[in-house]
């Protein structure tokens, strides 16, 4: 439950930026990256393309699964500079991680969002890269932590998909009570008419 809270929370942030257009974004990020923990820093990338967007740059968002919670790192200024570092140049963005340890192992998503559009395809989220740090002499994964990575990744999709159902659901019901309401208005109209005749 803890972790669909933390999906609506993300899509709240994206949803919140901006306030009628055609801006379409699509995000794209590698699904998995291997660090060693001599590396001390890596980079996780994230690229994106845009159709109809006026405005640019757009903001770059990055957050991040752990087992547990859900954490917002650059949303767009980084909760912690010294640790998190946003890089941006073009359709193009890397998250820096500085000083890493096997507590970095979790799931990083990139969210791109046009402030400006009030599109709802103007902000959208990478699936996610999973970050696996080693040590040096250990090259084995742990399955259970594995699992729950893909676990985490399916239940977001699933949860952006429900609220993308929802959204164009809300839509159609809404042009309906539009329709409606102007066939109500026509009929009352040749009433009118009839009951005015000889």
């Amino acid at each position: 439950m803890s972790r669909f809270l933390a999906v609506l929370h993300i899509i709240y942030c994206l949803l919140s930026i901006g306030a009628s257009d055609t801006c379409q974004v699509t995000v794209t990020q590698p699904g998995f990256q291997e660090a060693k923990h001599s590396m001390h820093t890596v980079y996780l990338t994230c690229t994106f393309t845009t159709s109809g967007c006026l405005s640019f740059p757009p903001q770059v968002l990055w957050f991040r699964f752990l087992s547990n919670k859900h954490e917002d790192l650059c949303t767009p200024a980084c909760t912690n500079h010294h640790k998190y570092k946003v890089h941006f140049s073009g359709n193009n963005s890397s998250l820096q991680i500085n000083d890493l340890t096997v507590d970095d192992n979790a799931v990083y998503i990139c969210g791109v969002a046009f402030p400006d559009s009030s599109s709802p395809r103007s902000k959208q989220t990478g699936d996610g890269t999973v970050l696996k740090t080693t040590e040096n002499q250990r090259s084995n994964g742990n399955p259970a932590f594995t699992f729950l990575i893909i676990a985490s990744c399916l239940l977001f999709i699933y949860s952006t998909a429900i609220f993308a159902f929802f959204g164009v659901h809300k839509k159609i019901s809404s042009g309906r009570k539009i329709f409606q309401a102007i066939a109500q208005e026509l009929q009352r109209q040749r009433y009118a008419e009839h009951c005015q005749q000889p």
